[in-house]
Parts: structure tokens; C-alpha cells; sequence
């Protein structure tokens, strides 16, 4: 046994877990901990199980904001549903005509605040580039109103120069209509248009939403159309009473036409946000736990491996002295 610890002792340099050297430490040098010799595998399944705990925290926030987003959901669904009473009867009335030859058109694009919505931003975006392409010319002008932090940062990095007015934070408040229309008179006042083009996204349902464009025209248009025989809508079946003149009667009913479509706009835009947040995050959460899953067999065949190489170790030492 003599013999043997001191033939322990000679190996001892050649078996060490750190190298052993002369040379007095630097304060640049790596430190023990930057080195990975000897509790590699304890390493790795602590790694592993502070990755686990950030993906379980990840899910819980994912499904908390699911949550939220269903009961904001359920606030906003019924009042975008009774604020379609408002505007159609103006659809049936002075009728929606997308293509409409004007000379001015504003793009009216409605986005959200806060993103984790899945496109929704991103199609109303595009479809606003579209309308601001066709209506382009060298005798047309076409302006942005952009409603919403999103479509402002995308918007805004090359039509910088056909933006006319910017709202935000316009969900900040529960939504009414004297609050939008408030915005609309804003809008009326700072803008001159020939023709609104309001872009929206239209709830259907909590996976799938329409991407909507309605269009208010100026009295002068409305006017115009009605004398050369545009298609209007149930206008000229009504005869105007009062002392009134016909113009008077449509800029009243144009101002307040903008207002409802932009109430139902907002609205139902901000129920395909809520809808879509919903969506986006029971996708993050269903993930969280394929990924935690993964994570979970990772760390148990980690574990296992580790335990096995020890007692491979144990037994090949206890064979070696018993040898």
C-alpha cells in the first residue's frame, strides 16, 4: 500500500483536473471559472435547467396576455357590432365608391399602438402603399393620416413627405364615438381631400380578419357624381325640404359619415388586434411547451449520461486497485 501511494503521488501532476504552472497569475489571465475542466456536465444541466425556468416564465406571460387580450376582446366585440348600425345606413345612402377619379385622396390608415398582434399592421400597411400608388399621377396628390404607433414607424421611413397629420395613442381611453369624432373633425379640418380612403381591418372572427377600405367623399364629388349620373346610392329618391340648400345637406351628412365610418373602423380594427394577440400568443404558449418538453428530455439524458460516466469512473477505479 506504501508502494502505492507513493506511486500515487509521482502520477498525481499527470491526473490533475487543472493545469499546475509556474507562472505567477496575471489579473488579465482567465480566471478557473472561464475554464470548463472538470464539472462540464454539472455545467451543462444547469445551463439546461436555467433555460427550462426561462421558458416556463416566458409561457406564464404569454398566457397571461392571452388572457387579457380575451377579456378586451369581449369589451370592444359588442361595441363594434352595434356601431355598424351607423354607417351603413350612409352606404345605402350616398353609396361607397372605391374607384373614384379624384384629384386629392387621403389614405386614412388604422393600425395599433403595441405590436405581438401577428400582421395585422403589416397588411394595412401594404394595402395603403397600394391605394397610394394607384392614385398617383402627375395631376393627383395623395396624402397619408396615419392612426397608430405601428403604422407610423413603417410608414414613415420612406413616405415620410406625403404624411399630413399623425394621431397616437388613440386606444389609451375606452373608445366612444365622441372621442373619434373629435378626431374626425381634426382630421376635416386640417386636411384638404376629394376623397377619404379609411383602411381597416375588419373582425370576423378571433383567427381571421378582413382587410377593409371605405371611402367618404367630399360634398363637391358627391354633388358632381349625382350630375353625371354616379352610381350614389338612395340619395336622389329623397327630396330636400327646408331652407336648407342640397350642398348645405351633404356636407352636413359627409362630416358625419366620416365620423360613424371612423368609429366603426377603429373599432372593428380593435378587435382584430385583440384577436390576433390572442392568436399570437396561444401560438407562444403551445411553443413554450414543445420547447420546455425538448428542454425536459435534454436535461434528463444529460442527467443520465452523467451518472452513468461516474459510476463508470467508481467501478474502473475499484478494478484498478483490486488489480
Amino acid at each position: 500500500m506504501a508502494a502505492l501511494r507513493r506511486e500515487g503521488r509521482r502520477f498525481a501532476p499527470l491526473i490533475s483536473p487543472r493545469p499546475i504552472t509556474a507562472v505567477r497569475s496575471s489579473p488579465f489571465a482567465p480566471s478557473h471559472e472561464d475554464e470548463d475542466p472538470i464539472g462540464v456536465r454539472y455545467i451543462s444541466t444547469q445551463v439546461v435547467r436555467n433555460r427550462m425556468k426561462s421558458v416556463k416564465n416566458i409561457q406564464k406571460i404569454t398566457k397571461a396576455m392571452k388572457m387579457v387580450a380575451a377579456s378586451k376582446l369581449r369589451a370592444v366585440q359588442t361595441k363594434a357590432e352595434n356601431s355598424r348600425g351607423l354607417w351603413q345606413p350612409f352606404t345605402a345612402l350616398l353609396g361607397d365608391l372605391p374607384s373614384v377619379d379624384v384629384k386629392k385622396s387621403v389614405v386614412v390608415t388604422i393600425s395599433s399602438d403595441k405590436g405581438l398582434c401577428g400582421g395585422i399592421n403589416s397588411t394595412s400597411v401594404k394595402i395603403s402603399k397600394g391605394i397610394h400608388k394607384l392614385n398617383s399621377g402627375p395631376e393627383k396628390e395623395t396624402k397619408y393620416v396615419i392612426l397608430g404607433e405601428k403604422a407610423k414607424a413603417q410608414l414613415i421611413r420612406d413616405s415620410k413627405k406625403d404624411i399630413e397629420l399623425i394621431i397616437t395613442e388613440l386606444q389609451k381611453n375606452p373608445l366612444n364615438h365622441t372621442q373619434v369624432s373629435v378626431l374626425a373633425d381634426e382630421i376635416l379640418k386640417n386636411v384638404e381631400f376629394d376623397a377619404l380612403r379609411i383602411v381597416f381591418n375588419k373582425f370576423h372572427s378571433v383567427v381571421s380578419f378582413i382587410p377593409t377600405v371605405s371611402t367618404v367623399l367630399s360634398p363637391e364629388i358627391v354633388e358632381r357624381e349625382a350630375e353625371s349620373g354616379g352610381k350614389l346610392g338612395d340619395l336622389d329618391n329623397y327630396e330636400v325640404e327646408g331652407g336648407e340648400t342640397k350642398g348645405e345637406i351633404l356636407q352636413n351628412l359627409a362630416e358625419f359619415q366620416f365620423s360613424c365610418v371612423m368609429f366603426n373602423a377603429v373599432l372593428e380594427n380593435a378587435c382584430s388586434e385583440q384577436g390576433a394577440r390572442m392568436s399570437a400568443m396561444d401560438s407562444s404558449s403551445r411553443n413554450a411547451g414543445d420547447m420546455l418538453d425538448r428542454l425536459t428530455l435534454t436535461y434528463n439524458r444529460t442527467r443520465q449520461a452523467s451518472i452513468t460516466t461516474e459510476l463508470i469512473e467508481i467501478i474502473s477505479g475499484a478494478s484498478a486497485l483490486e488489480g
